[in-house]
């Protein structure tokens, strides 16, 4: 089998949702940055300007493609960060034990604090009812819903515009987290949201840069020092990053085909574990991503097998990863019993049926079906 960002590093490589490889051009720009443009942004000289230039560059295009304005888009360390600054100030908030822990913790915490939090109802399919909503009439004026356009863990696709509509119909202001959504499909879905979060190393950019795109109010800084970011977000951003980022949103267009292609290897994968697995979240989902539990079998213990056999999935959400406790997402769709069997795979847009058969070989022997 040919190299690919998904065999290039050693074994089969399955965790595109906790990261993706970055792509060629993304580091080729890197490179170019770091050699001619790497000065700080905040400098007036000729080369904080040159620095000041890349920034601006990617401000503008996350601003076309989400429908934003540039001076509204606040460049952040990813996404954690990013719903953090959308929603720590929040006087309210309707969310679901479904969210990314970046936003379950916030939540939690701003009920420590007495900010009233409503936790919506969560169905074994793991999508929304708008209907749901309507639990919200007892929050402040002013409050949020906040929510995922795709699963993390399960790749469950939330039905955004009608949550949207429902949510302004109560009053509702709407956070989107759509770390996991762009840069794999198109945007209109959740672009009209007032605040939306995005990462760059979610679409073969590079980790430690994404972004908080926001309309009307602008949100209250989490961090204090200087000026950038229109004082919203202080301290230095790095030109090297802003331009891989950049040179991710250029693959953006052709994403929703790419990915699409990978759906009949995840079928497959899945029909033949079927005798062995229930899906967890069989609806609408991203067509890379299966979450599967293994009935009698530890998910952990699955993922360290496979890892011995050169096969990279997850047991939840990477920045879960170490806690003794089962999959929050899976334990609220079906129990933590379900949750303690659940494995992920989240496959790369170059999966092809041979590397499905390697994988599905690698599953097959880790579970003492096939011979080792």
């Amino acid at each position: 089998m040919a190299a690919s960002p998904s065999t290039a590093a050693g074994g089969l490589y399955c965790d595109w949702n906790a990261t993706t490889p970055p792509h060629p051009s993304v580091l080729a720009a890197m490179l170019e940055t770091a050699e001619t443009a790497w000065g700080n942004p905040s400098s007036v000289h000729a080369a904080g300007r040159r620095a000041r230039q890349i920034v601006d560059a990617l401000r503008e295009e996350l601003a076309g493609l989400l429908g934003a304005e540039p001076r509204d888009v606040v460049l952040t360390s990813g996404g954690t960060e990013a719903n953090n600054l959308a929603l720590s100030s929040a006087p309210g908030l309707l969310t679901s034990r479904l969210e990314h822990p970046s936003v379950v913790r916030v939540a939690e915490a701003l009920e420590r604090r007495g900010v009233p939090v409503q936790w919506l109802p969560v169905a074994p399919d793991g999508r929304l009812d708008p209907s749901w909503l309507g639990s919200a009439a007892g929050l402040p004026a002013g409050s949020w819903l906040s929510v995922q356009a795709v699963n993390h863990e399960t790749g469950v696709i939330q039905p955004i515009a009608a949550l949207i509509e429902r949510a302004r119909g109560l009053g509702l202001k709407v956070h989107v987290d759509a770390v996991q959504a762009f840069g794999k499909g198109e945007p209109a879905a959740f672009s009209t949201a007032d605040r939306l979060s995005v990462a760059a190393h979610k679409l073969r950019g590079p980790k430690g840069i994404g972004a908080l795109v926001f309309r009307g109010a602008p949100p209250s800084p989490v961090l204090l020092g200087g000026a950038q970011e229109r004082g919203l977000r202080p301290g230095t951003v790095d030109p090297v990053l802003a331009s891989g980022f950049r040179a991710a949103l250029a693959l953006c267009p052709s994403a929703p085909e790419r990915w699409r292609a990978v759906r009949p290897v995840r079928d497959a994968l899945e029909r033949a574990l079927r005798p062995f697995a229930q899906v967890n979240g069989e609806g609408e989902r991203m067509d890379h991503v299966s979450n599967l539990s293994f009935r009698g079998v530890r998910g952990d213990e699955l993922v360290a097998a496979l890892d011995l056999r050169g096969v990279q999935v997850s047991s939840g959400s990477a920045c879960s990863a170490g806690t003794p406790e089962p999959s929050p997402v899976i334990s609220a769709m079906h129990g933590k019993a379900r949750a303690l069997e659940a494995v992920r795979v989240s496959l790369g847009e170059d999966a092809t049926p041979e590397f499905g058969e390697r994988l599905l070989d690698a599953f097959l022997r880790a579970l003492g079906v096939r011979p080792r």
